[in-house]
């Protein structure tokens, strides 16, 4: 099985062991228009080239929430989920970063068609550490 990024999974540092899933799991996902509107109104933004993240500390949870906001202005129907399929597998491989209660919403810009993937997955890494620096450094937004 070849992954988004072209490897196989077995040839990834990451690579999960048997019997674990490659899946972005449903605890990890911001799912409730409600909590986009929340994290856009009351949370911070991280901007990078391709794409902001807007994110907003929790008071409890168990880890990271993500979602992804994927506008009609990016394309038809196939691009959209491409583009949502390219940003959830790169998230996936670097979620680990993220360590805090923190809802994040990733904002991919018109530029992310032109980035391959391993460009993408560098971005949002950056983009991850740099909000976990921000929920490490007591800047929990309510």
């Amino acid at each position: 099985m070849v992954n988004v990024s072209g490897l196989r999974p077995e040839s990834r540092p990451d690579a999960p062991s048997p019997g674990q899933s490659l899946k972005f799991p449903r605890s990890l996902r911001l799912g409730r228009r409600g909590d986009f509107e929340r994290v856009y109104k009351q949370g911070r933004r991280h901007f990078a080239a391709h794409l902001t993240v807007f994110y907003l500390g929790r008071e409890r949870g168990d880890g990271p929430r993500i979602g992804f906001r994927v506008g009609r202005g990016l394309g038809g129907a196939v691009e959209r989920n491409r583009i949502r399929r390219r940003l959830r597998e790169a998230v996936r491989l670097h979620r680990s970063e993220l360590s805090s209660a923190v809802d994040v919403v990733v904002h991919p810009k018109k530029s992310v068609l032109q980035v391959d993937f391993l460009g993408l997955e560098d971005e949002i890494q950056r983009a991850l550490e740099a909000v976990e620096r921000a929920m490490a450094g007591g800047r929990r937004v309510r």
